[in-house]
């Protein structure tokens, strides 16, 4: 009789999350959160000291979607899920750029959707209905087009040219403005998952 496959990792809180058949129950708010802050974007390259966490780069994503809406129209729901919008990349502990993933195959798209589908379930998570999706995929584009610039150090002809991003980066640092500090600057891991984790507390429901 052939053994089942399993990919077992062991979290930080001591719980153990197969990735191949992964359940709600299996990873808590913080190890969540430290995953993020311990993952990197854009293969962990930076022109700065540190690489640039998907837990900082959730965040800025949150912060455009607040400033693009009135306080009165603020839903916390569809907060956490711009929040969440790559929170199975904490889990896996990879952020595969975006050329890359057709060449990675079934199994790994069919992976994400299983950690992405627990997520979901864990989290209360709706879809994105099709005019907030298009609002959420601009901000990611825009996120990820001030990061090329101000964080990697691609210039803006070739955040166009060579990475095809249509959008222009932000001149601002829509971090800077909720938490202070240098501008576009990665944070440590450890401030990282602080930062991600509070507002995953505040947003999630109990």
């Amino acid at each position: 009789m052939r053994t089942p496959e399993r990919a077992w990792v062991r979290l930080p809180s001591g719980k153990r999350l197969d990735l191949l058949h992964p359940t709600p129950f299996d990873w808590d708010d913080a190890d969540l959160a430290v995953g993020l802050a311990r993952t990197y974007r854009w293969g962990g390259h930076s022109a700065w000291p540190l690489p640039l966490s998907v837990a900082q780069h959730s965040l800025a994503v949150l912060a455009m979607h607040r400033e693009a809406r009135d306080d009165a129209k603020r839903d916390p729901s569809h907060e956490l899920r711009e929040l969440l919008h790559d929170a199975d990349e904490g889990l896996l502990g990879f952020d595969c750029v975006s050329p890359l993933k057709p060449f990675l195959g079934e199994g790994y798209r069919s992976l994400a959707a299983e950690l992405q589908r627990a997520i979901a379930l864990r989290y209360s998570l709706r879809p994105f209905a099709a005019d907030s999706l298009r609002a959420h995929k601009r901000a990611d584009r825009v996120a990820a087009a001030s990061e090329a610039v101000h964080i990697v150090g691609w210039t803006r002809e070739e955040v166009r040219g060579t990475l095809r991003i249509a959008y222009e980066p932000l001149a601002e640092d829509p971090l800077a403005r909720v938490y202070g500090g240098a501008a576009w600057e990665p944070w440590a891991p450890n401030l990282a998952a602080e930062r991600f984790l509070a507002e995953l507390r505040a947003l999630a429901p109990a």
